[in-house]
């Protein structure tokens, strides 16, 4: 079931429900949500690259999944950056570079210039 869904689709407070979450999301800006969504990926990444809050954070390492949510990530905020500003990109880019630098570090394998979570989209990172 998505966001958007409510179980009683079908009544009347069903109806209700969906027409607030509407109404809900038209007030919010497109970059707040592009920022939201941009912070998702990075927290994810994150927690697939060990660096989570959390005592067991080594064993929710998982690097195959930290390159996947890296380059997407690099793809979005590539994409997004011309529509949100340098304001708003420039903080986005500063966690995605962090994201690939600490990749590189976590990996043993390491990966040619440019070749790296993301870099097809950023370029080398060093």
């Amino acid at each position: 079931m998505s966001t958007f869904e409510h179980e009683d689709h079908g009544t009347a407070a069903g109806s209700d429900a969906a027409a607030g979450h509407t109404r809900d999301i038209a007030e919010v800006p497109a970059v707040e949500v592009i920022s939201t969504a941009a912070v998702h990926l990075m927290s994810a990444a994150a927690v697939k690259l060990g660096l989570a809050d959390d005592p067991q954070a080594e064993d929710l390492k998982d690097l195959d999944e930290a390159r996947k949510l890296i380059t997407a990530l690099a793809g979005f905020i590539t994409a997004a950056a011309p529509e949100v500003g340098s304001q708003h990109a420039g903080p986005l880019r500063d966690g995605l570079r962090t994201l690939q630098l600490a990749f590189r570090e976590a990996s043993l394998i390491k990966d040619e210039p440019g070749k790296g979570p993301g870099e097809k989209f950023t370029g080398p990172v060093s």
